[in-house]
């Protein structure tokens, strides 16, 4: 007679603390740079506030996570629309902020591929654009939610429950805060609860082909498979 094994359930884990679900407002300003000309934005690019990179590139992915097609950005929305220069648009829509984790870094990619595409199209850099592009910064305010996540159950029915922007916060700006190729999920997982295929998952989700909703849903996915 063949004896079956009995399945040892997984011993429940306690997180080393617990996961605070935090949003963000962004207080929007235009700044007094702007640009008519590909020269002009070159300029302004190099000069403009680190807020305004942010802006125009991570805050560019929540305003628009419900649009699939297009530029993932403002500045290469510009390059195509405005100065009907599709090579150029299509060189800054390639830059994935995921591979960032600092404006400093970001804003040198923007202007080394506004650089190159002027060195190869001189004549590009004074035609009048059809609209002047304003370069814009914003200030983030984090504002707490009511959700708090003290065992992985519980941070599944957060993710549930926030807003999209709250995911925006802690899945995309966290880059920058962290200064990690991580973000806040992610590294809960891996540091509080020691699930590390789970945050590697995480940060396998492509932010660009899906929408902050699709993004929230696969986090849920993953989450629900640790929890089994």
């Amino acid at each position: 007679m063949t004896t079956v094994a009995t399945p040892v359930p997984t011993p429940v884990r306690t997180p080393v603390k617990p996961f605070y679900f935090n949003t963000a407002a962004h207080l929007l300003r235009i700044t007094r740079q702007k640009a008519n000309t590909l020269s002009e934005f070159l300029e302004a690019l190099r000069e403009c506030p680190d807020g305004s990179i942010f802006q125009h590139s991570f805050r560019t992915l929540e305003e628009h996570h419900f649009i699939r097609e297009g530029f993932s950005n403002d500045f290469a929305h510009w390059a195509v629309s405005a100065c009907n220069e599709p090579s150029l648009a299509e060189g800054l829509a390639s830059v994935d902020v995921r591979e960032f984790t600092s404006v400093a870094e970001l804003r040198a990619r923007f202007v080394e591929i506004v650089e190159n595409f002027l060195h190869r199209s001189p004549s590009a850099a004074t035609r009048l654009a059809k609209e002047t592009f304003y370069f814009c910064s914003s200030e983030t305010v984090v504002i707490p939610t009511s959700f708090v996540a003290r065992s992985l159950r519980e941070f599944a029915e957060g993710l549930r429950g926030v807003s999209v922007h709250c995911i925006h916060h802690h899945f995309i700006e966290a880059r920058l805060r962290l200064r990690l190729m991580s973000n806040d999920f992610s590294q809960w997982l891996y540091e509080d609860l020691g699930f590390t295929d789970a945050a590697r998952q995480l940060n396998r989700i492509d932010i660009y082909t899906l929408t902050l909703e699709d993004v929230r849903n696969q986090i849920i996915r993953i989450v629900e498979r640790t929890l089994i």
